[in-house]
């Protein structure tokens, strides 16, 4: 399959104080299309700093990085900002969703920020089409407060899919959720994934790992493993298994 994600030595050094923090040290990694990949590491590894340089919210010290084929280092922050609108879907940890605004609305924001014009009816159709993509089009009215944490993450991952982008960029998307909803949300992932959209994740939880296809581990701002998961984990099979696990409890209860 075609790279859509091309790094070549990419650092990345802050100058903060006295000492620079070197957090990213010359990563090189290709990512294919329609490949779901965990990037794991403890604090301080570098995992964040690396997403923020695959999302465009940052650009390397060194080194050269392909998105889809374009050089974002030859890019200036307008260019930068249409890019991310237009190939790059974020979801993150803390959901983000505006509280006085409908889950169909927070879907919508990122197609009333981009260059091209849409009708509100194309509006309308795209964010409730997306919203039906994670099984949340009959709450489509409700707010963020009438909504479970799992359902406002779903509606954080419909608002990332509006503008059809080349690579959904979730940073610890279940870091706020339990067990039981961390595995529904990881099978919203898997779904897409198999659809055909390519899907780069932070996390630091191994089990959550074991969901996607390719795990990468970083350590002190190196990429020190790059290893295919052969027998990754279903979602699916997981929620039956808690499903069956509770009507049990249930029943001896």
């Amino acid at each position: 399959m075609a790279a859509v994600v091309q790094l070549d030595e990419i650092h990345k050094i802050y100058d903060s104080g006295e000492v620079p923090v070197h957090a990213v040290r010359g990563v090189t990694l290709t990512i294919a299309a329609g490949e779901f990949v965990a990037i794991m590491g403890a604090s301080g590894s570098g995992k964040s700093t690396l997403m923020n340089l695959l999302g465009c919210l940052d650009r390397p010290s060194r080194g050269r990085y392909l998105l889809d084929g374009t050089d974002v280092s030859a890019l200036d922050r307008n260019q930068l900002a249409d890019l991310r609108n237009q190939k790059l879907g974020f979801v993150f940890q803390g959901f983000n969703l505006l509280s006085r605004t409908t889950a169909r609305e927070n879907v919508e924001l990122p197609m009333l920020y981009g260059r091209r014009a849409f009708t509100s009816r194309e509006v309308r159709e795209r964010a409730l089409r997306s919203l039906d993509i994670v099984g949340l089009s009959q709450r489509a009215d409700h707010f963020p407060s009438q909504l479970s944490g799992g359902q406002q993450q779903r509606v954080a991952i419909a608002r990332a899919l509006i503008n059809e982008p080349q690579i959904l960029l979730a940073d610890e998307p279940t870091g706020n959720l339990d067990s039981k909803t961390s595995v529904e949300i990881m099978g919203v992932f898997q779904k897409l994934n198999e659809q055909g959209i390519t899907i780069v994740m932070v996390t630091h939880e191994l089990d959550i790992a074991h969901y996607c296809k390719r795990n990468l581990i970083m350590r002190d701002g190196r990429l020190v493993s790059d290893v295919a998961v052969e027998q990754r984990l279903s979602a699916a099979a997981e929620m039956q298994k808690i499903l069956a696990a509770e009507s049990a409890a249930k029943l001896t209860a």
